[in-house]
């Protein structure tokens, strides 16, 4: 019942295709690829992989290039992934089923057309730095093709379905596979010469505005002229772009609270920014985290708990750099621990200073800031020293000598000398 045209349009891939096709072997009907001119191995390797090959000379059109491969297509559904997206095995098998399931309801009223599933980033280490949504699959009728020159979309046409057990999985923005590819510097001139001709097209100018700020992150020192080319678009963005899509809204945020997070002089509009983002963007984890954070700083603690909380049940990774660069937007467990440890702490809750202090050791328990007073509030209220090793025993190995040794020079750092004397004594015997 399903057909599955597996498509894509390729250049110099050699070290995606094998895994770009290999997803869909098991599921495609076929497997078209559109080359635009490379100079590597890509079309041996797919030719050999039984792909049916084409070639499309490149006129600096995405759109064409994917409609020219549509065209092929002789399936009734089309897999529409970049040569550095695929579908885990998982997926690839669920994704049938799925569609399967929609062709069973084909004569109903409402005819899903067009899925829109999470889309995946990964790092050069495959741990994701974000997740956002992309239509990827459709169903292959002439109505729906792609439109426009670069940062290309699928013309919307009948129901579209959202799935969200399914992921399509994204390595294109990993560091050294943009540098390989060059890919900001193509699409920055690329949206120049489309913005030559639109000047006032602010969507056009927020997608130049995002290839600048990653050719910024990349290059060690960046170009003045491309912060300030950046700054002015994406404020223009944040203050006149309702026409521009959400995620280049968020996306704007982002690289702007970046390039003034630390800026002592910026404080007030940092914290401004920050609340906007906040309010467009409630369920964004990252604003979530940058505003309880300017909140602490401003001593209003409740509301930054209050914020942090809402967080809790949103899955995370266990660390990551709150305040990195643009293109790194996974917000870690200890980042919001952090924060809530802090908002503790301003409010005087000694069972949530406990708390949240306990957490951020038990993922890292070396950190002798969090230990040093995680220990002080203990002792401070007439916790026993056997009390306290107790509590401590949770996360570290009182016997080991090593762990003893951590937990000694806390407790010297925050003035609990005899604490300190005693474990020292324990770990002695031990040795």
């Amino acid at each position: 019942m399903i057909k599955l045209s597996q498509c894509m349009i390729v250049k110099n891939e050699e070290k995606n295709i094998k895994k770009a096709l290999g997803w869909a072997k098991p599921v495609a009907y076929e497997q078209i690829v559109v080359d635009t001119g490379s100079t590597d191995k890509t079309v041996e390797l797919a030719e050999r992989m039984g792909a049916k090959v084409y070639h499309f000379k490149w006129i600096d059109d995405f759109a064409t290039a994917k409609n020219y491969a549509i065209d092929q297509a002789t399936g009734n559904w089309i897999a529409f992934l970049d040569a550095d997206e695929y579908f885990t095995p998982e997926d690839a098998a669920k994704l049938i089923s799925r569609l399967e399931n929609i062709e069973s309801k084909k004569n109903s009223k409402k005819q899903t057309t067009i899925l829109n599933m999470p889309w995946v980033q990964l790092d050069d280490n495959s741990k994701v730095t974000s997740i956002g949504e992309q239509t990827r699959v459709f169903r292959n009728i002439k109505e729906i093709r792609y439109v426009g020159k670069i940062h290309e979309q699928i013309s919307v046409y009948g129901d579209i379905k959202r799935i969200d057990d399914i992921s399509i999985m994204h390595t294109g923005y990993a560091d050294t596979e943009y540098k390989e590819k060059g890919k900001a510097e193509r699409n920055i001139k690329m949206l120049r010469a489309e913005l030559a001709g639109k000047p006032n097209d602010l969507k056009i100018k927020a997608y130049l505005a995002d290839s600048l700020s990653s050719r910024i992150v990349l290059d060690e020192k960046p170009n003045t002229e491309d912060l300030a080319e950046a700054d002015v678009i994406f404020d223009e963005v944040i203050k006149n772009g309702e026409e521009v899509p959400a995620f280049m809204r968020e996306k704007a945020y982002r690289y702007l609270l970046w390039r003034i997070w630390d800026n002592p002089e910026k404080s007030e509009d940092c914290e401004q920014l920050c609340r906007l983002a906040y309010s467009e963007f409630p369920e964004n984890i990252g604003f979530s985290f940058q505003y309880a954070a300017m909140l602490n700083k401003a001593g209003m603690h409740a509301e930054a708990m209050e914020i942090l909380n809402k967080t809790e049940d949103l899955p995370m990774s266990p660390s990551c750099n709150t305040m990195s660069i643009p293109s790194k937007t996974v917000y870690g467990a200890a980042e919001r621990i952090g924060q809530q440890l802090l908002a503790a702490q301003g409010l005087g809750d000694v069972n949530g200073i406990i708390k949240y202090a306990s957490a951020l050791l038990a993922l890292d328990k070396t950190r002798q800031n969090i230990l040093s007073p995680y220990i002080h509030t203990m002792l401070k209220n007439d916790a026993s020293y056997d009390e306290v090793l107790g509590k401590l025993g949770d996360i570290y190995n009182i016997g080991s000598p090593n762990d003893l040794l951590l937990i000694a020079r806390a407790a010297k750092s925050c003035g609990a000398l005899e604490f300190a004397r005693l474990v020292m004594a324990i770990a002695q015997e031990i040795i």
